[in-house]
């Protein structure tokens, strides 16, 4: 299979918030969803995402991500979501996109990439486990909404 890694343009913003849905339904967290691609418009100076683009030009995944600063590593990049289309799992597109986000983390100096793994998606646990991630399940998400 044949895919491309580009950075998302904003005229990829309302496949990219289909995406969105589909990776919250997937989660079991729809009613989480309230992004917009109003929304990411406004806030497109905050969004970073790089998308997978089969031959046909048609987005299949992405991976999104923020630069952040731990105070125990300091400069790092925060995976926020990987994900790819579920008719096209298991075809290395995964592993392109994450390889994408670890060498982008690389030259830019960071010296850590965190991420996030549902502790019941057993395959995605083993994918990361597999790249020679650590998985901390000393720590739990605190989120407050604003």
């Amino acid at each position: 299979m044949s895919i491309t890694i580009r950075p998302a343009m904003v005229e990829d913003f309302g496949v990219i918030v289909e995406l969105f849905r589909e990776f919250a339904h997937f989660e079991h967290l729809d009613e989480r969803m309230t992004n917009s691609v109003e929304q990411m418009k406004a806030e497109t100076e905050y969004f970073n995402c790089f998308v997978a683009v089969n031959k046909q030009h048609e987005i299949v995944g992405y991976a999104t991500y923020f630069f952040a600063y731990f105070t125990w590593t300091g400069k790092s990049l925060y995976m926020d979501d990987l994900y790819v289309k579920e008719g096209y799992r298991g075809a290395g597109i995964g592993t392109i996109l994450i390889n994408k986000v670890i060498d982008f983390a690389k030259t830019s100096g960071c010296h850590k990439l965190r991420w996030q793994v549902s502790d019941w998606n057993a395959p995605a646990i083993s994918f990361y486990k597999g790249l020679g991630a650590v998985i901390d399940a000393q720590e739990r998400n605190c989120d407050l909404d604003l």
